[in-house]
């Protein structure tokens, strides 16, 4: 983020008083997250549904003075800019390393900024221990291959163990563990509608704990529980893809790593499943929501990562191995003869 986007207030933006106070009102305090705002959206939010059909052409323009500012601040693209442009913006992406160099390799480089990834697998097959590895490996400075910056951990399943995350820090060597779990940020979730104000609010959320890696572990675990038959599935895909879109938003917009996790389940009459026919919940909606997909299996004492979608990543698979200091190798893992 530069100096002088860090400076843009909605003060500045030419927008009424009024108008300002009940943007605040509703938890819009930023540029960012007036940029990130559905007009439509605003309109409810902002003024409680009382506006008429004219105002929500304000809400428009409101959201277009936010998104020029960020984009003369050169956090957003123009509307039409060259390929040349966007590969060079691309280069200044941020990857975050895995900890483990063949994963790595896998990713081209990590974890991807201005991205959602979503890694999908069955119980135990080490969807929360990436998340644990990234956890520490997110503090690492720029030169180090990590993001330089603090984390937050959204945990719908109630089964985030900071423990875990001392212990992998330990054994990679970090001098001071509980330096790198006082980074670490941590909301439980309670139920979906809890899941979707915190969503809503989460550019505050970055913006005050200076967080460059968001994860959400899982995505879709109390959208299963709560919306049950098919009458309840258009409204809990409509939910789910609010969530996801804002979560893309926020990843642009403020330059962050966004991970989330994903339950499987069994189809073994559709092909495309796998052999095993197991495939990530959520339908159409995660699978054009997120921008990398990765499917876990297990396989004995390792793990086979495959890339089951990306926009430039070829069609590939790679093994890796969890041990106590997080994802390793799998020649590591043997040498060690240690197993998680």
């Amino acid at each position: 983020m530069s100096q002088s986007a860090t400076k843009v207030r909605l003060e500045d933006l030419d927008i009424k008083p009024f108008l300002i106070t009940k943007l605040k009102m509703a938890g819009i305090e930023s540029v960012f997250d007036l940029a990130i705002s559905i007009p439509h959206q605003l309109v409810d939010v902002a003024c409680g549904g009382t506006l008429t059909e004219t105002d929500e052409h304000v809400a428009l323009e409101l959201v277009t003075k936010a998104k020029k500012a960020l984009v003369d601040s050169g956090l957003l693209f123009k509307d039409f800019s060259t390929a040349q442009e966007i590969l060079e913006r691309r280069k200044n992406l941020l990857k975050c390393s895995t900890g483990c160099s063949k994963l790595d390799s896998f990713l081209k480089g990590g974890i991807e900024t201005q991205a959602i990834t979503e890694i999908a697998g069955e119980f135990g097959s080490g969807k929360s221990q990436i998340c644990y590895t990234l956890c520490v490996t997110a503090n690492n400075p720029l030169d180090r291959n990590g993001l330089g910056g603090n984390v937050i951990f959204i945990d719908t399943e109630n089964t985030f163990r900071a423990e875990r995350i001392f212990q992998i820090a330990e054994h990679k060597g970090i001098r001071e563990p509980d330096e790198i779990l006082r980074k670490i940020y941590v909301c439980k979730i309670f139920n979906t509608s809890h899941l979707e104000v915190i969503i809503q609010n989460l550019g505050k959320s970055i913006e005050e704990y200076k967080a460059k890696l968001v994860m959400v572990d899982s995505i879709i675990a109390l959208h299963r529980a709560e919306f049950t038959g098919r009458g309840t599935l258009a409204e809990r895909q409509q939910r789910l893809n609010i969530i996801l879109h804002k979560l893309s938003r926020l990843a642009e917009v403020h330059n962050i790593a966004v991970v989330v996790t994903n339950q499987v389940q069994s189809q073994p009459d559709d092909f495309s499943a796998g052999r095993d026919g197991l495939r990530a919940t959520g339908g159409n909606v995660m699978g054009h929501a997120t921008t990398y997909r990765i499917l876990l299996r297990k396989a004995g004492k390792t793990r086979i990562a495959i890339m089951v979608d990306s926009p430039y990543h070829m069609y590939d698979q790679t093994r890796f191995s969890i041990t106590e200091a997080g994802l390793q190798d799998v020649e590591e893992y043997k040498d060690t003869g240690k197993e998680w």
